[in-house]
């Protein structure tokens, strides 16, 4: 049996401005198991991205609980949270978040100036994660010459280096066309297959088929958590 990597209990989430309140995340009650490939689907306004901010800790929640690898995450300062996303969690968005004057290798190799890594050895990795995403010749241009999928891999590549134990993509394909997007999603998958849960939000179908696990938000909360039939096991 798995250990759970992710574990929420009566998760409570709102918002608020000035006399107006909008309760975002409605007790949500979830666990992730290390190793596994998820989707979160939902409308917009269902609670799928602020779920995944608290998942990513980069917001906080209201009311219940998270642990993180068996750790309590609560209110805690930004230099702990970074410290604990740059350990723990890798990003991947749907608007790749390059930095527009940094080439492919030093968007690649941030996370690991974040770690105090020098220069020469972050780059060094950095190009070996490049050259397993079939990226390599592409190390030293710049996002604005590059194509839609190449940016997300190497948005991937950057989630990847400091070797977390956590991906979480936010709508990864939404900016791609179906041909690349199928192509991330395999990229996505061979990830899974090392051991490092992925977890995807999405609005679309045909990605949430190709992942173990289907959970469907809606008004904030869990209208149906399913092993998806298509793909008997995991990982």
């Amino acid at each position: 049996m798995k250990n759970s990597i992710i574990k929420i209990e009566s998760l409570h989430k709102s918002y608020f401005s000035g006399e107006n309140s909008l309760h975002v995340l409605k007790g949500l009650n979830l666990e992730i198991k290390e190793g596994e490939m998820v989707s979160i689907m939902g409308s917009s306004g269902s609670g799928k991205s602020t779920l995944l901010n608290i998942l990513g800790i980069l917001d906080s929640y209201d009311k219940g609980s998270y642990y993180l690898d068996g750790m309590f995450i609560d209110d805690m300062s930004e230099t702990k949270a970074a410290k604990y996303r740059n350990r723990y969690i890798g990003f991947v968005f749907q608007s790749f978040n390059l930095i527009s004057f940094k080439n492919a290798m030093e968007n690649v190799a941030l996370p690991l100036y974040y770690q105090n890594v020098n220069r020469k050895k972050r780059n060094e990795i950095a190009l070996q994660y490049l050259d397993k995403l079939g990226l390599k010749d592409w190390a030293h241009h710049l996002p604005s010459e590059l194509s839609g999928g190449q940016k997300q891999r190497i948005a991937i590549a950057r989630s990847l280096i400091s070797q977390p134990r956590v991906i979480l993509a936010d709508e990864p394909t939404g900016a791609l066309d179906s041909k690349t997007s199928n192509e991330v999603m395999e990229i996505l998958k061979e990830v899974n297959k090392t051991g490092i849960t992925v977890i995807i939000v999405t609005h679309e179908e045909e990605i949430s088929s190709k992942t173990n696990r289907i959970i469907r938000l809606r008004d904030g909360v869990i209208e149906s958590d399913k092993v998806n039939s298509k793909i008997l096991s995991y990982v």
